[in-house]
């Protein structure tokens, strides 16, 4: 059996396993619901970066030179394996992305941060996003998939489920659905398709950052399944290119009209001198 990766409290396990029979690949666009929720960080902004749907897949803003982590949360009450892909490359082993592979075991409830591609058992190369040429999927001739990151998803066989769960996770309300378009079968313009919008190019891709300090252990995982309980993948891009897309964008905080505050500060300040 190969290694698996587990992390240590806030930090992720590692999982490895003998390659599972050939699977059905999963449509890009599917995301599936299941016990993992998958976010993005700005490291160097410190915030949640926002998601938005759109053609039937998931969107979210990079800015280049920031250094970003994927976070996970177990949701469940039981351990579940996710295998990792970046830029459609497994953030563990380096190898060509499949959900056969090796992973991080997450603990019932556990949200964990991955910074980056991992070196070793202590050591990750941080995800920074970069300009395409300089991610490190083009920069080892596997430039295909720049712009996304997974997750495949697998419950343990005779799993041990946690009795205790804490409070339910706020649910996001789901997009009301685009209104169908009408024609008029007396216009000759209304039998014209329009020409989709061509897509614009790729801006951003993950580079393999400096190293930092990241601590694992192995721990073993067998799956219940062949398939994975869940896939998901969150395509990422800079903001103009979502703009580009049609993908409108909330207004920065800082462009927001400023409205009174109860609260606008965290210590009271000298007044001013006479």
């Amino acid at each position: 059996m190969k290694r698996l990766l587990l992390p240590l409290l806030s930090v992720a396990l590692l999982a490895g396993f003998k390659p599972a029979p050939p699977m059905i690949t999963p449509q890009p666009s599917r995301i599936a619901s299941g016990p993992v929720f998958l976010t993005l960080l700005d490291r160097d902004s410190g915030g949640l970066l926002p998601q938005y749907a759109h053609d039937g897949q998931r969107w979210t803003p990079g800015e280049r030179g920031h250094r970003y982590g994927v976070r996970l949360r177990n949701a469940s009450p039981q351990r579940v394996l996710v295998v990792l892909s970046v830029d459609g490359i497994n953030a563990i082993s380096g190898e060509q992305a499949t959900p056969a592979q090796t992973g991080y075991v997450l603990n019932p409830w556990q949200t964990t941060d991955i910074t980056g591609w991992r070196k070793s058992n202590d050591e990750v190369a941080q995800f920074v996003f970069s300009s395409p040429r300089d991610s490190y999927a083009e920069r080892t001739g596997r430039g295909d998939n720049l712009g996304v990151v997974g997750i495949a998803v697998f419950n343990e066989r005779d799993a041990v489920r946690w009795e205790h769960r804490p409070a339910a996770p706020l649910r996001r309300a789901a997009p009301a659905p685009a209104p169908a378009a009408t024609q008029d079968a007396g216009s000759s313009a209304s039998r014209v398709m329009a020409e989709p919008a061509q897509a614009p190019t790729q801006r951003l891709g993950t580079a393999h950052g400096e190293r930092e300090a990241s601590s694992v252990r192995n721990t073993a995982f067998e799956r219940a399944t062949t398939d994975p309980v869940q896939v998901v993948q969150l395509r990422y891009d800079s903001a103009r290119n979502l703009r580009a897309r049609g993908i409108i964008l909330d207004r920065p905080a800082h462009a927001a009209e400023r409205e009174p505050q109860a609260f606008p500060d965290h210590y009271v300040p000298d007044p001013p001198r006479r």
